[in-house]
């Protein structure tokens, strides 16, 4: 490698890396074609990292099916680099196979067999998707035409290397980037990808933590849950669980599953849990007291999804023209509400029309000219749609207990058993395929919404909405574990081992008694214990960042989080504070022309790293501007000379430090 070769350093090297270093690889010819030094630091295996890590137990599985799992940046994605068709999950499984892809390792005998089993259908383990992302990592490096050097330890901390006058003319601008293992790098560009990271307990967590260690309990604070020692529940303990999302299903695989029981079919299709006697009981609740939305198996019939009719960029672009800022809830969850109603009502009525009093034709042309929150809009859906329970209330999505009392506790575990077996009935077979329709079109909406509105036009208000409330409910509906997940969890109640507490959970410790304590007053329910589970990763917090790196941006002024100036005063949101174009903005509000930070911790809007084919995923969008960016400025640090003199390399195979 020239001695002048712009170095780029990349700060974690899970799949968000190997996105852009794909992108960096199919836009390079066009915009820097000369050499290029490159680095990534990752602990972990590189392209799985520290989430999708083979190191975890095999029973875990991924919350998307097979055939709906790609790293590739294809033809439906909109973005200025070329397009790199490539195979998804499903077909990478079946090229292994089949012998068309053979850059692979000698993989261990059971995930042969899941190579075997593997269906587009299928939701695969977390162990399996660990082996294509690692696979597509490798590929990427191999494209580029130049050295990539792993670094398998952490970064510390990143520093100026200096921009006084007697500093040499090549170190201007450029940056050290600290090791755990006492390695230095020299950086031109840094790019911090570090996914989702672990933070100090906030205040609440805290307490209860030394609640615990005072009275002999056990407290286990948000954190990744797979990461987290369980060994001190003890078999038949009772155990308070706040959340119900997927740290949740997590959790009930590591505690059930995991301390050796085993589900079996019965003869009418769902699940018996043979325990080994080693399970705790759980008493799972949460704000809304019920789990995710389970995945969805029915398959779209009526007329086929076409582009978004009415959250679209000429709506915006209208909105932005009358108002200086924007509000989420006012201006558009209105529109996003509608898109998503049209999406449902489209295959309602299109896809089972003896569902239906009228014709899609005729009810569609109705819709499009009714505001969302109309009783208008009211009024016709009633009209066409005489089974209520087929009319679409986002709302009562959104909280599916609102203003209900229960009648004591078993009343909530008819309640919420009852919500599950009902979801089950909605999406875990062929007869409802608008909720399909509902689960595309949110998606649609959910990749498009950073493309569409500009970060910084959103008032603060409704920029703490879309981080919270937004990127919840959409979670709730489109991003819940499989069906099988479900079906577990009932087979678990049957057994005892799963209770609920309902909604509107709310946690305190008794000192007098050395007890945790669960009420819902919707349920009119009371537990006590001495372990309690929150059940949810932690909050990002740049300020409370356990790692190094982070703390140390943090700490110097060189990264700062985001802040928000509401009427209530300034609020964190914890998130890394990022430009637009994903440049890192210092304490002093000024963004750095060489640090970018991308990915769910920085204020972005964070859409994960791998998606849907066929989709124009919006992290696949991300990944190629980003990797845009970067190569505009290493073409500016070093000009390819026109002689000819330092052409790209030839591929190297990924080195090791």
């Amino acid at each position: 490698m020239p001695a002048n070769a712009p170095s780029v350093v990349f700060i974690g090297g899970g799949p968000r890396t190997a996105g852009v270093l794909e992108r960096m690889a199919a836009n390079r010819d066009a915009l820097f074609p000369g050499p290029l030094d490159l680095h990534v630091v990752e602990p972990y295996e590189p392209g799985s990292g520290r989430i999708w890590r083979y190191d975890q137990h095999p029973g875990l599985m991924l919350n998307s099916a097979a055939a709906d799992v790609t790293m590739f940046t294809d033809s439906s994605v909109a973005c200025v680099g070329p397009a790199a068709d490539g195979p998804g999950l499903a077909e990478w499984a079946a090229g292994v196979l089949n012998g068309s892809i053979t850059d692979v390792p000698d993989f261990p005998r059971a995930i042969r067999e899941q190579l075997r089993a593997l269906t587009g259908a299928t939701f695969p383990t977390r162990q399996l998707h660990s082996q294509y992302l690692e696979w597509f990592f490798r590929r990427a490096v191999a494209k580029l035409g130049g050295t990539v050097t792993v670094h398998r330890t952490t970064a510390v901390a990143i520093e100026g290397a200096g921009d006084s006058s007697s500093t040499p003319v090549d170190d201007v601008g450029t940056h050290l980037v600290r090791l755990a293992n006492g390695g230095t790098l020299r950086a031109h560009v840094v790019v911090t990808a570090l996914g989702h990271t672990d933070s100090q307990p906030d205040a609440a967590s805290a307490a209860w933590s030394g609640f615990a260690a005072r009275h002999g309990a056990f407290h286990a604070a948000p954190s990744y849950t797979t990461d987290v020692d369980y060994s001190a529940v003890a078999p038949g303990q009772d155990v308070i669980v706040t959340g119900m999302g997927l740290a949740f299903v997590d959790l009930l695989v590591l505690l059930m599953e995991g301390r050796g029981g085993r589900f079996e079919e019965t003869s009418d299709g769902g699940l018996r849990y043979r325990g080994s006697g080693r399970e705790p009981r759980l008493w799972a609740g949460s704000r809304r007291g019920v789990p995710y939305h389970s995945k969805i198996s029915a398959s779209l019939r009526g007329e086929a999804p076409g582009d978004l009719r009415f959250f679209t960029v000429g709506a915006v672009d209208a909105l932005l023209e009358r108002h200086a800022e924007l509000d989420f809830h006012d201006q558009l969850w209105p529109l996003i509400a509608k898109e998503a109603g049209y999406g449902y009502y489209r295959e309602l009525f299109s896809g089972s029309p003896e569902r239906v009093s009228t014709g899609w034709p005729e009810f569609s042309g109705r819709f499009a000219e009714l505001d969302w929150y109309s009783a208008a809009r009211e009024d016709l859906v009633t009209a066409a749609v005489p089974d209520p329970a087929l009319r679409l209330d986002l709302e009562a999505l959104d909280r599916p207990f609102a203003g209900r009392t229960f009648g004591g506790s078993a009343d909530v575990q008819d309640a919420v058993a009852g919500y599950i077996e009902h979801d089950l009935a909605l999406r875990d077979s062929p007869d409802h395929p608008e909720t399909l329709a509902l689960f595309v079109a949110l998606l649609k909406v959910y990749m498009d919404l950073g493309r569409l509105v500009p970060a910084e036009r959103l008032n603060a208000r409704s920029q703490q909405t879309v981080h919270g409330w937004w990127h919840g409910f959409f979670s709730f509906l489109d991003s819940g574990p499989p069906p099988r997940r479900l079906r577990e969890m009932l087979a678990l109640h049957r057994a005892g081992l799963l209770r609920f507490l309902g909604p509107g959970l709310h946690v305190t410790a008794d000192e007098s008694s050395g007890e945790f304590v669960a009420t819902s007053p919707q349920a009119g329910l009371t537990v006590r214990t001495k372990a309690f589970i929150e059940a949810r990763l932690p909050a990002t917090s740049v300020a409370r960042s356990l790692n190094p790196v982070l703390a140390s941006l943090h700490l110097s002024g060189l990264g700062c989080e985001q802040q928000l100036l509401t009427a209530d005063g300034i609020h964190s949101t914890g998130k890394l504070l990022v430009s637009g174009r994903h440049r890192l903005v210092d304490a002093e509000g000024r963004a750095q022309d060489r640090i970018f930070g991308v990915g769910p911790g920085t204020s972005g809007w964070g859409v994960g790293a791998f998606a849907r084919p066929g989709t124009n995923a919006a992290p696949f969008r991300e990944n190629d501007a980003l990797a845009r960016t970067v190569l505009g400025v290493v073409a500016e640090l070093a000009p390819v000379p026109s002689n000819g003199q330092d052409a790209p390399a030839e591929p190297a195979a990924v080195g090791k430090a």
